[in-house]
């Protein structure tokens, strides 16, 4: 009986398997999670009521109209904080509603 060896490393082979099966969005929607609570503090999370991923959007749902505002103000960071948690330029735009 002949074995087959395979060169490639078991982190490769699950990158490509993520990347073939369009898992990557699922993937980052549960890492955004994560992220938000861990960098946004307990407080903005709290008054967080839902966080989406949507086609490379950022969709923030607050139960606050002065945190909404604050946030508003402050797409851009929200945006470079959660790409940076993410590893890569996943998201490009924030909406905050």
């Amino acid at each position: 009986m002949l074995k087959k060896y395979n060169d490639q490393k078991l982190s490769e082979v699950l990158k490509d398997l993520i990347q073939d099966k369009n898992w990557k969005a699922k993937l980052y929607q549960s890492k955004v999670k994560e992220i938000w609570i861990l960098k946004m503090g307990s407080i903005v999370a709290s008054h967080t009521k839902e966080i989406k991923l949507r086609r490379f959007k950022l969709i923030i749902v607050v139960n606050s109209a002065p945190l909404k505002q604050d946030l508003s103000y402050s797409k851009d960071k929200i945006k470079d904080i959660i790409n940076e948690g993410l590893g890569e330029e996943y998201v490009k735009e924030v909406i905050i509603r």
